[in-house]
């Protein structure tokens, strides 16, 4: 068997003395979307910033057969580990083009030949970034701010794309688009650990879903399957019983 890219075994998050997050476990194979959804307060965006290095933690994870043990933010994403924040944390007075040269920070880092080979990419992935160049980023729609701070993510070559609600406040058409370069991302060799309240959405695209509820895991399995579970039909996709039949779609 295929040993996982990521897992983590344990996996705690505390404020303080108030534990928001407990005894996590979550595999993710390489190539694959993995969903987290629940509630809000579930403890959703915790999971990803103490994952990130960015809150305490306890547990292990474990990354291409490393632990991250020990490892601060900066050790984490040039392992290969990237976050896109729910709130985006562009840098609003610089332009576009700046905001995605400053995502190549990992492969100068490690003394890429050619940091910046990806701009191409990303501008094929994100056209509107590409005519908005040298636009500020603060004067982006919120779409295209979405899009700047993915496509500034794969900018470090990422193996791992951690995004924290990459569809809040976004028009559907939008959140189509950026749902559809996600999923476009396992053709590149990229995997993807997507926390989204949008559980129909997210369920969907993903290969492979967990539910997550008062700091806990509660209920994990195949995507197709728990978008029919009538329990998560119910609680978070807004459908009755009867309407949780029928496989969920994949983007194409």
């Amino acid at each position: 068997m295929t040993a996982p890219l990521f897992q983590i075994k344990n996996f705690g998050v505390c404020y303080g003395q108030v534990s928001a997050l407990q005894d996590a476990d979550l595999v993710l194979a390489a190539g694959s979307v993995v969903t987290v959804i629940g509630p809000n307060g579930a403890g959703k965006s915790t999971l990803l910033n103490g994952l990130m290095g960015l809150l305490p933690s306890t547990g292990e994870v474990i990354f291409d057969g490393r632990s991250l043990a020990g490892m601060g933010t900066e050790e984490r994403v040039l392992a290969g580990i990237s976050l896109v924040p729910e709130r985006r944390e562009l840098f609003a007075d610089m332009p576009v083009i700046d905001n995605l040269l400053l995502g190549s920070f990992r492969r100068h880092r490690l003394r890429d030949k050619a940091p910046a080979d990806q701009l191409d990419w990303v501008y094929d992935l994100f056209p509107r970034l590409k005519e908005r160049s040298s636009q500020l980023a603060g004067t982006l729609s919120g779409g295209e701010r979405q899009m700047l701070a993915v496509g500034r993510a794969l900018m470090g070559k990422p193996r791992l794309l951690m995004l924290d609600e990459p569809s809040l406040g976004l028009a559907p058409r939008i959140v189509q688009e950026m749902l559809d370069v996600i999923g476009g991302l396992r053709a590149h060799g990229v995997s993807t650990l997507l926390v989204e309240q949008n559980a129909r959405a997210a369920l969907a695209l993903a290969d492979y879903g967990y539910v997550l509820e008062n700091g806990r895991i509660a209920l994990q399995g195949p995507a197709g399957e728990l978008a029919n579970n009538p329990r998560i039909a119910q609680s978070y996709m807004g459908m009755t019983t009867s309407d949780a039949v029928a496989p969920a779609a994949v983007p194409n």
